[in-house]
């Protein structure tokens, strides 16, 4: 039932947005707008989107290497099959899949690995904040956009500086958890939550130096410009061009929208916003439209098929995904009862 109610948010979010855009185009001009593309533009496009695959994958590997060293050879896999997880099912179930499957193969624990995804997503959330900000001085965004992007560009400073201060004073953090938790948890929740804790403080162990901070921000940046070098490929294929901080624009909002639940695969949360950026930079809206769907099948396609041809590889079973939340949470259990 949870489950359910959850992708039924999801399909009436995506709606939403579609409901947006949809009504205000011609879907037969974009039809044939897609059809005189040229879509070799895609193949350097998609080349791009691995290499930065390939930088997600080693910021992984360095977030996680005062847990364990995992070799990027063996990591890329758990990258991939946590992006057709994300791909595939609402509420990004694929960043609790790949935290369990990289339990399953090279035993650490799922609450740190949780701990290292949740800041891996802060500091995408910074980078896309800073393209946004880059970009916005030449954007006619309107000022309700403008607000809502610095109250998210204040919230994550603020979770950043959080997750710092506890991995850099983890003894005042846990002073300050010990006189809460003794205050408002049941002796019962607290013995478990005590544990979690432990194992997800363990996780933020990259943020206690300067150089760890620099290289995770470093490498969030090369990651997403990899992308938005991809978003500029796709344009080459139709006849349209905008500067490349207007595609920096696109990208940083769509990324942020997609954080809200949506159907799976992003449809709506994905479309939306990047016609509507498309749009406020000249562009007409059938043709922003018709990139728009073919940049977002060459982003969902690939990764996907990738994903689950390493899905299949592992053994996985399809219920792993649907169960995957229970699966951790059994996992969390028996980290709870093995350190006692």
């Amino acid at each position: 039932m949870k489950r359910t109610v959850q992708l039924l948010i999801g399909i009436l979010v995506s709606l939403f947005f579609l409901y947006l855009v949809v009504p205000g185009l011609h879907l037969s001009e974009v039809w044939q707008t897609m059809g005189r593309a040229n879509y070799w533009w895609i193949v350097p496009g998609v080349a791009v989107y691995m290499v930065g695959l390939w930088a997600r994958t080693w910021r992984w590997h360095y977030m996680l290497r005062h847990l364990k060293r995992v070799d990027l050879v063996r990591l890329y896999p758990v990258v991939c099959i946590g992006f057709f997880g994300n791909n595939i099912y609402p509420f990004r179930a694929g960043e609790v899949i790949r935290a369990y499957v990289l339990w399953q193969r090279e035993e650490i624990s799922i609450s740190s690995s949780l701990a290292t995804v949740v800041v891996e997503r802060i500091f995408d959330g910074l980078v896309l904040l800073l393209f946004v900000s880059l970009a916005l001085p030449f954007a006619p965004i309107p000022p309700a956009f403008r607000q809502f992007f610095v109250f998210a560009a204040i919230l994550l400073l603020v979770m950043t500086a959080a997750f710092i201060w506890i991995a850099v004073s983890p003894r005042r953090f846990a002073t300050l958890y010990g006189w809460l938790a003794g205050h408002l948890l049941p002796p019962r929740i607290r013995a478990r939550t005590d544990e979690l804790l432990g194992r997800f403080m363990e996780g933020l162990g990259s943020l206690r130096s300067g150089r760890g901070l620099l290289m995770i921000f470093a490498t969030s940046i090369v990651v997403w410009l990899l992308e938005t070098v991809k978003y500029w490929f796709v344009m080459q294929a139709f006849s349209f061009s905008v500067r490349f901080l207007a595609l920096m624009l696109t990208n940083g909002i769509v990324n942020l929208v997609t954080i809200l639940p949506s159907a799976p695969g992003y449809i709506g949360t994905f479309d939306a916003p990047a016609i509507e950026t498309l749009v406020s930079f000249g562009v007409d809206a059938q043709l922003a439209a018709s990139y728009t769907v073919s940049l977002h099948a060459a982003l969902w396609a690939p990764v996907t098929l990738l994903g689950g041809y390493y899905f299949w590889r592992e053994q996985l079973r399809w219920n792993d995904f649907t169960k995957a939340r229970e699966r951790a949470d059994e996992a969390l259990q028996r980290e709870a009862v093995a350190t006692k």
